[in-house]
Order: C-alpha cells, then sequence, then structure tokens
C-alpha cells in the first residue's frame, strides 16, 4: 500500500498544485499551510541547485524540463495564493494575511526603509529576468540547434568506429541512444526555459498588482492611511516577491548550470577544483596585482596584502601539488616497470640482488629473447603513445592488429614500445627480430600535407618524405590546417602517419614473424569448427613446420591465409607433390583463386602486364629439377634481357596503376616471381589459374623480347 502510495505522489503532488490556484490557502490552519508550501518551494529549489552542481553529464538529470515546467506551475500556484490573501485579507488581517514566510521576508528586506527595500527587491527580479534567465534561454536555443546539426556528423563518426571494429554493435547502439537523447534533452530544455523566462514576468506582474491594487483596496475599501498602506502592502509585496524569486532565482542559476556545462568529464565542484588548481602562476600573478594595488592612496592594505598573501600561498601550495603529482606518476611508472621486471623474474636493476640474480645461467638465457616486433621513439614522441598523457598510439595498432586478421588471417604479435634516448627526439625506429628495418621523422605539432596533383596554390612547410611510400610531402604547422586543406592537400596527423608506416612494413615482414606456435594456434582454432580435416592431415600428411613454411610463402606474396580449410584440404588433395614446395603452393594458390582475384582486382577487374610466350617458353626449357625442388637455370645475358624488357614494361604503367601486376602461365609463374623479385622489388605475378572466371582482364603491357 505504501509503495503504491509512493509510486502515485508526484501524481497527486500536481494535482494539489492545481487546486492550489484556486483553494484560498492562507486561511488553510491559520496561513500555517501556505508557509509549508513556500518553504518547501525553497527546498525544492536547493535540491535542484545542488543536483545540477553535481552530476557529471546532462543525461544524468534528464527529467529537468519536466521539473522546470512542474516547479514553475508550483510557484504560480503559491503566488496566486499569496496575492489573493495579500488583496483580500490584508486591510482586515494586517501583515498576518500571507503567511508568516512573507511576513518575515519582508521585515527582513525592508530593515525600516521600505523605499530600499523594494528597490532591492526590483533590483533581484530584473537581475533574475535580465541576466540569468535570458542567458539560459539564449544558451539552451543555441545548444539545441548545435546538438541537432551535429547529429548526422555523430551519427557518422559511429558508423565509422563500428566498420573499423573500434566499437561493438551493443556500444554504437547506446552511443546512438544517447545522442538521440541528448537532442531531445537540449531540445526540450529550448522550450523549457521559457517558463522561467514566464515565471520571471508573472513576478513582476504580480509585484506591480499586489503594490498597486493593494493600495487602492486598502484605502478605499478597507479605510487604511497612506502610511499604513506602505508599510503594509510594500512589506507584504516585498516578502512575497522574495519568497517566490528566491526559489525561482536558484532554479535560474541551476538551468544554467546544466546548459553551459560543456566538455566537462566529472561534477561541477570537482571540474571547479580541478581546473581552478592547475597553473601556480595565475595566482602568483594575481597576488603581484593585488600587491601593486597597495600603491594606490586610499584603498584599503590590509585587505588587499590579506588577498595578496593568500593568494601566493596558494600558488605555492599549488605548484607543490603538482610537483608531487608528477613525483608520483614517474614513480608509480618506475614501479610498474620493477612490478614488470618481477612478474618475469628479473630483480630491480642495482638492486643488491641482481648479482645474485644472474649468477643462475638459466637467468642469463633470458636476456637473449628477442622481441618479434619492435617500435622505438624518440623522446619527443613520448607523450603520443602514453595513454595517460591522451596517446592514441597503442590503440590505434591495436585496430590495425585486428584489421590486418580479418584481411590476410594472421595475427602479428605485439608490438613491444619502448623509448630510446640515443636517437633523434623527433624520430621512431620499427625493429623486426630486434634488428631495424625502417625508421621515420615526425614534427607532432605539424600535419603530413601530400600533394596528389590538385593542389593549385602551395602551402609552405617543411619538406619531407613520406616514410611509408616514400612520396614527397611537407609538414604544415596547425594553423595552416585549414588553408591547406582548402589548397587540395591530403593531410595527415602524425599518429596515422607513424600507424601507416607500421601497417607497411608489417605487410612487408608479416611472414618473418609468422612462428610455427602462432600456426599451431590457428590449427586448434580450426580444430573447433571443422576437427575431419585437421585430424585427417596433420600431422600425418602436412606437418606444423610444413604448412609454417607454406603460409609464409603465401603472407611473402601478399595472399591471404584466412581460408586455413581451404589451404589444408588443398595440400591433401594434392598429397603427392607436397616434396617440392614451390609446386604444393602453386595448388594452394590456385585453390584460393577466388580470395586472390579479390585482393588484387579492383571492381572485379585486373590489368595486368602480359609474359611473351617465348620468354615462358625458354623459362620452360631452362627449369632443372631435383629430387626434392626444381629450379631455373637461365643463361646470365638471357636474365638480361628478360629485366631489361620487364624493367621498361613496368614502368610505362607504374603511373596508370597502383601496383604491377605481370600475368603468366601456371608452370612460369613461380620461376618469374623469383627472378623478378631479384631486380624489381614489389611486382606481383599471377598465373591465369589463380583468377576467378567472373574477372575481367586488361592488358596495358606486354613484356618481350627481340628474336
Amino acid at each position: 500500500m505504501i509503495k503504491k502510495m509512493l509510486n502515485n505522489v508526484f501524481a497527486v503532488f500536481v494535482i494539489v498544485i492545481v487546486l492550489a490556484i484556486v483553494i484560498p490557502l492562507n486561511r488553510v490552519w491559520g496561513g500555517a499551510l501556505i508557509d509549508f508550501l513556500l518553504l518547501v518551494n525553497i527546498s525544492i529549489a536547493v535540491i535542484i541547485l545542488l543536483m545540477t552542481m553535481y552530476i557529471k553529464e546532462t543525461l544524468e538529470f534528464s527529467i529537468f524540463p519536466s521539473v522546470l515546467l512542474i516547479t514553475t506551475v508550483f510557484r504560480l500556484a503559491l503566488n496566486i495564493s499569496t496575492t489573493r490573501g495579500i488583496l483580500g485579507d490584508a486591510p482586515t488581517l494586517k501583515l498576518r494575511a500571507a503567511g508568516r514566510v512573507i511576513e518575515t521576508f519582508g521585515e527582513f528586506a525592508m530593515s525600516g526603509n521600505a523605499a530600499v527595500g523594494f528597490i532591492i527587491f526590483i533590483i533581484i527580479v530584473i537581475t533574475n529576468f535580465l541576466v540569468i534567465t535570458k542567458g539560459a534561454e539564449r544558451v539552451s536555443e543555441v545548444a539545441a540547434r548545435f546538438t541537432l546539426d551535429a547529429m548526422p556528423g555523430k551519427q557518422m563518426a559511429i558508423d565509422a568506429d563500428l566498420n573499423t571494429g573500434a566499437i561493438t554493435d551493443e556500444e554504437a547502439k547506446i552511443r546512438r541512444t544517447k545522442i538521440q537523447r541528448e537532442a531531445d534533452f537540449f531540445g526540450a530544455m529550448d522550450g523549457a526555459t521559457k517558463f522561467v523566462k514566464g515565471d520571471a514576468i508573472m513576478s513582476i506582474i504580480t509585484a506591480l498588482a499586489n503594490l498597486i491594487a493593494g493600495g487602492i483596496i486598502g484605502m478605499a475599501m478597507g479605510g487604511m492611511t497612506f502610511s499604513e498602506v506602505t508599510g503594509t502592502y510594500f512589506l507584504l509585496t516585498v516578502g512575497d516577491g522574495l519568497a517566490g524569486q528566491i526559489p525561482a532565482l536558484l532554479i535560474s542559476v541551476g538551468t544554467g548550470m546544466v546548459v553551459t556545462r560543456a566538455g566537462t568529464d566529472g561534477s561541477f565542484n570537482a571540474d571547479i577544483k580541478r581546473q581552478f588548481t592547475r597553473n601556480s602562476t595565475v595566482m602568483y600573478i594575481t597576488g603581484g596585482v593585488l600587491y601593486t594595488l597597495m600603491l594606490v592612496p586610499g584603498f584599503p592594505l590590509i585587505i588587499l596584502f590579506m588577498l595578496g598573501t593568500s593568494l601566493i600561498f596558494l600558488g605555492f601550495w599549488i605548484s607543490r601539488a603538482m610537483r608531487r603529482e608528477e613525483m608520483d606518476s614517474m614513480l608509480a611508472a618506475e614501479q610498474a616497470a620493477v612490478d614488470e621486471l618481477q612478474m618475469q623474474g628479473v630483480p630491480n636493476p642495482g638492486s643488491p640482488g641482481e648479482d645474485g640474480y644472474y649468477r643462475n645461467i638459466d637467468n642469463v638465457f633470458k636476456l637473449l629473447n628477442v622481441e618479434q616486433i619492435e617500435m622505438e621513439f624518440g623522446y619527443s614522441l613520448l607523450h603520443l603513445v602514453d595513454e595517460k598523457s591522451g596517446g592514441s598510439t597503442i590503440e590505434r595498432v591495436v585496430l590495425f592488429r585486428k584489421q590486418f586478421a580479418q584481411e590476410m588471417g594472421m595475427v602479428f604479435p605485439s608490438v613491444r614500445m619502448r623509448n630510446n634516448p640515443e636517437i633523434n627526439p623527433n624520430q621512431y625506429l620499427i625493429k623486426i627480430k630486434g634488428e631495424e628495418v625502417a625508421r621515420g621523422e615526425i614534427l607532432t605539432d605539424h600535419y603530413l600535407a601530400i600533394d596528389n596533383g590538385d593542389v593549385t596554390n602551395p602551402v609552405d612547410g617543411i619538406d619531407t618524405i613520406e616514410p611509408a611510400f616514400g612520396i614527397p610531402a611537407r609538414w604544415i604547422s596547425e594553423d595552416k590546417k585549414v588553408m591547406a586543406d582548402i589548397a587540395g592537400y591530403t593531410l595527415i596527423d602524425p599518429v596515422s602517419v607513424m600507424i601507416t608506416h607500421l601497417s607497411e612494413i608489417v605487410r612487408l615482414h608479416c611472414h618473418e614473424v609468422l612462428s610455427r606456435q602462432d600456426v599451431k594456434t590457428m590449427v586448434e582454432n580450426m580444430k573447433e569448427s571443422n576437427p575431419a580435416v585437421v585430424e585427417d592431415l596433420i600431422p600425418g600428411i602436412v606437418s606444423i613446420g610444413y604448412l609454417q613454411k607454406v603460409l609464409a610463402i603465401l603472407l611473402r606474396e601478399g595472399v591471404p591465409i584466412r581460408d586455413m580449410e581451404t589451404i589444408l584440404e588443398s595440400l591433401g588433395e594434392n598429397a603427392a607433390s607436397l616434396k617440392d614446395m614451390d609446386i604444393a603452393v602453386e595448388y594452394v594458390r590456385q585453390a584460393l583463386k577466388r580470395t586472390i582475384t579479390r585482393r588484387f582486382s579492383e571492381a572485379n577487374s585486373l590489368r595486368v602486364v602480359t609474359l611473351d610466350p617465348r620468354i615462358e617458353d625458354t623459362i620452360i626449357a631452362n627449369i632443372k629439377k631435383t629430387d626434392r625442388s626444381s629450379y631455373l637455370s637461365l643463361d646470365p645475358d638471357m636474365v638480361q634481357k628478360i629485366m631489361a624488357s620487364a624493367t621498361d614494361a613496368v614502368s610505362q604503367v607504374r603511373d596508370v596503376v597502383n601496383q604491377v601486376i605481370v600475368l603468366t602461365s601456371p608452370v612460369v609463374r613461380v620461376y618469374f616471381k623469383k627472378l623478378v623479385d631479384q631486380f624489381i622489388p614489389g611486382v606481383t605475378v599471377l598465373s591465369y589459374n589463380e583468377i576467378d572466371n567472373s574477372a575481367q582482364i586488361q592488358s596495358i603491357g606486354n613484356i618481350t623480347i627481340e628474336k
């Protein structure tokens, strides 16, 4: 029963508010009810103001527009009831006509001077109307418009994050719902602030009605003198106005607090404390200004000295707190590094137990471990890696790992990131198995601008070479970003430059870091979905080591290995050819022809350079076979002629296509690929049997030699 009553208490409260407009509350229980409701109104206003200060985001108080409506109607109902008491009962009940709360407010505000008290009341009403209410109304209107205008962009950002795998479907649904709720909230707030504005206007009208009409009624009907009218109606008008305006002012401030909060992730109190205690220099300068004002004759020296000293002391306290926080962060980072070493069984370097630790020869062997992939950074780039400083490099690497796994079917190992004080502060290194394979240099406060041929008005910058593809580019400062964008440059942020470089290095060397353990994990994963293929072929026909070499060869030529089932079945069907790994890989490639066609075609169309039949016949005639493999034994002069012709053909089509593809017969492909890799790296060689029948082939060049 009690629970049902609590569930319906707000509905009853709204009905009571409406009834209060009609019922003369000042006569119920000798005016005690009107006093109770006035104090409830003040309490609700204080609660609302404190709620707006402690919420972390606007949607935590999503019912605020409805609350504004209810509290506004509540105040209007109380104003009508108190006005009825002032105009109807004041000639007989005098100051008791509208209740003790209004009487007390009036006497406190007047303080023996009716004119001063009334002027203060008018100032409060106008301040609430012109400053706080109008400002909150304007901010609500702008926030609603901007929120609605930003909705399409936010939706596209969510879709982009969902497509890249940064968020899940459930997270995307939650974020879309939040965006919709924010738009609904600010749209409702735009209308709800009109209630506050109307309430302020009604307060002015009610005050004038109480004062003018009350004076007329008191003198004409109540036989009161002018001094009695002034003493009674001025006091009751001011008291009634303050009883309504104080909660209205509190709620108006709360409205402004809600609609003006932007870019915060904590409560108002926490944000004030954090942001006002972030810079000690501000306090020092302000204290110095107050000390300077002491030189002006007539200023209160003691007060200026006290305030200036307090601010300088506060600045000193902030400075110490910031140094302490930095020291704690450094110690925490060092302790984390030490804890990581200790988890691996390595003592803290320089500690008394270090010598004893390395007396155990097994612990020395741990120093020989080599990281598969490493990135080393100069100290100017460390903030791009440190997540505590807002760095997104680690997150971007994780996203790339997911994308690479979906694209190529391989999960490359974790990238070890560390500081390297010996390199240029703006440089970074990429290592594969402990050896440097690439390095680059970036400017963290610039954007890399690449001219794709559309730029007509060059923008000044620092000329450089894009590290991943070796394209001429230039570093553009942030203040020229808009200008460069309008000029037609493609702008890339520093983190994207590093991630793009890392991605190309990983694609180039992924076959080197594919270990047998990785292949075993892939096989175990496949065993859950298709145990028959795995149990039938591994390890009886195909060993893990052999499979690892096949997969590495495929990855080296950019062929995805995600379809592990097809790869294993192809090896099983061609078990007789497993002795010659090159031939076995060719059979696998032909089985993956749909994958290869999708990987290297554009819109299911391939633009290729063909190989002259005479060259193919020459290659076939010079293939030598052994018991376990075969190789190409070609005359050096012929090799030189073939490669000279291939170089010319490739050079002619590089400006036409992004990726040069040479198309050969199945027998020749593997031998020509090995030959061309020695002289023209980066050329893709495919055979006719590796292209799906639905693909369109267009010849844009031919490799031939003179007779």
